[in-house]
């Protein structure tokens, strides 16, 4: 591996109580061995954390050294939080979002980094592969739309980046009101105000990061009170204009009808209809 000396991202990552510490490891050792090492990584600690986790943690401490910093909560304050604080924190004018139970390839940053500094990106995600227990093992590939074009209209439907491996410039978050309060949409919402604002994003349509579907993921895309937020969010859409009526209406219908159905059914419905429609 090159030594690279200059600054080049920081590493921005929230964990609480109820994640795997095993899965944690393994989440930072892949950021540890990306071919593009990272300058600074940001772990804010939302809430108490388990024993199992902090051991974690000091493990982290020992790795990073001066790289870590550690922001810590009293009390789970939620994503939206977390993520606002820690963008705040982060030293460098680039940031690799990283999830604490999911796997980066070895690759992901250094092509990530390279396309927002050649090419003036603002936000570059990429293609995500979905597993279980171990990588591969699901053969679901989450892609979404190249080019900013394509992901301003798909934006109008449905999330046009993949959060678990995004890459940013912290002074476009900034200028876009940074992370907020929003449960279950605090990217996307955060997406939608940058593109507002001009900012050009860029998919890149390889695999980049392989993403864990365990934890009830697809059951937290039900119920009643992810409905309430769904519909509260196109409404936001909609008086941002950044939606028709029309187009309010056909999303909140297929929110609605997802929303309702059994969990197992719903992962289904994502993988065979919504998983590779650009």
């Amino acid at each position: 591996m090159e030594n690279h000396t200059e600054e080049t991202y920081s590493v921005l990552m929230s964990v609480y109580k109820k994640e795997n510490p095993l899965y944690f490891r393994q989440s930072i050792q892949s950021m540890l061995d990306q071919t593009l090492p990272f300058s600074d990584f940001v772990l804010v600690c939302d809430g108490p954390l388990t024993p199992g986790l902090e051991e974690v943690v000091q493990w982290a401490q020992e790795q990073m050294e001066s790289r870590l910093q550690i922001l810590r909560f009293k009390e789970n304050r939620g994503l939206g939080y977390a993520l606002r604080e820690g963008v705040g924190r982060c030293r460098c004018e680039v940031i690799a979002r990283m999830d604490s139970d999911d796997i980066s390839r070895l690759e992901r940053c250094e092509r990530q980094y390279q396309m927002i500094r050649q090419s003036g990106y603002a936000i570059v995600s990429g293609a995500l592969q979905e597993f279980s227990s171990t990588p591969g093992d699901m053969d679901r590939i989450r892609e979404l739309p190249r080019t900013s074009e394509e992901i301003i209209q798909y934006a109008k439907k449905r999330n046009p980046f993949n959060h678990p491996c995004v890459m940013f410039r912290k002074a476009a978050v900034l200028n876009a009101g940074n992370y907020q309060d929003f449960p279950g949409f605090e990217d996307y919402y955060l997406w939608v105000r940058m593109l507002q604002k001009g900012y050009q994003g860029y998919n890149v349509q390889e695999v980049v990061l392989d993403m864990r579907t365990g934890n009830g993921m697809y059951d937290r895309r039900g119920g009643r009170n992810y409905l309430i937020w769904a519909v509260r969010f196109q409404k936001c859409l909609l008086n941002r204009h950044f939606i028709s009526r029309n187009r309010f209406i056909r999303n909140c219908a297929v929110r609605l009808a997802v929303g309702i159905i059994p969990g197992g059914a719903r992962e289904k419905f994502y993988h065979i209809f919504l998983r590779n429609a650009k």
